[in-house]
């Protein structure tokens, strides 16, 4: 079927702009922890190191916290992904309930050190149930962050059976970016529980972000796919060619 080059240049836009959104919320999780804990380190803001990325909602970092956060979940709900009869392939629905999720992580904050501080929150109420709605937020974010990499990035390639595939090809990383959430959300509690160490939860949902972050900046060809780049992630030679694409 033929398409005029109007309508081929259109498609062309709304892919780049997919990729762009993508980039955009990939950039926005790696950075977070890493503003964070980067300006802890700066005397003029006067904040300590944290134990948790939640723990800065109560210090002079908090506009980076809950800016941070709510730019990442508007992001997820402007994304209009693809609809699936499987609610755990269906990203349209899972980013706007992650997008949710990441704007109530940032309003509903953990429960303060001293619950006879003014808490500026959402809901200014002093009531030890709001942090488990923090945490209960948080966890869902983390496993529909981890579901949209293990089942909604891959799909893309699922009948692709062009071989010998590299390690690095997109569907290896966006499984081992999902796994590897799964896994730093449920060493939180565990490390939190045995001590392991100091700083454990802090360490351990920034690595969580940094690989939810990835997952997204692949998706988003924040590399390229030119060259070797793209045959090794993405099995392509060049760029797409749009206009082959929709002729096919």
């Amino acid at each position: 079927m033929k398409i005029n080059n109007t309508e081929i240049e259109i498609e062309r836009d709304d892919i780049f702009t997919y990729r762009r959104i993508r980039r955009a919320i990939g950039y926005l999780g790696i950075s977070m922890p890493i503003l964070l804990v980067g300006l802890s380190f700066v005397s003029f803001f006067k904040t300590q190191l944290q134990p948790s990325i939640s723990h800065y909602y109560f210090t002079n970092l908090r506009e980076i916290f809950t800016g941070t956060l709510c730019a990442i979940g508007l992001f997820l709900i402007c994304y209009k992904g693809t609809s699936n009869a499987s609610i755990w392939k269906n990203d349209n629905l899972l980013t706007n309930i992650a997008g949710i999720m990441a704007i109530c992580v940032a309003l509903v904050p953990m429960n303060p050190d001293d619950f006879a501080v003014k808490i500026y929150t959402l809901i200014p109420y002093p009531a030890k149930w709001l942090g488990w709605l923090h945490y209960s937020f948080a966890a869902l974010l983390f496993l529909i962050m981890a579901l949209l990499s293990i089942n909604i990035f891959t799909i893309g390639q699922k009948n692709e059976m062009r071989d010998p595939k590299s390690i690095l090809n997109e569907n290896n990383i966006y499984r081992f970016c999902g796994y590897s959430i799964l896994v730093f959300v449920v060493m939180v509690p565990v490390s939190e529980t045995l001590k392991l160490f100091t700083y454990s939860t802090l360490i351990f949902e920034s690595l969580a972000l940094f690989s939810f972050g990835i997952a997204w900046l692949i998706k988003g060809r924040a590399l390229g796919d030119k060259g070797m780049i793209g045959k090794k992630l993405y099995q392509e030679n060049n760029s797409v060619d749009t206009q082959k694409v929709f002729e096919e």
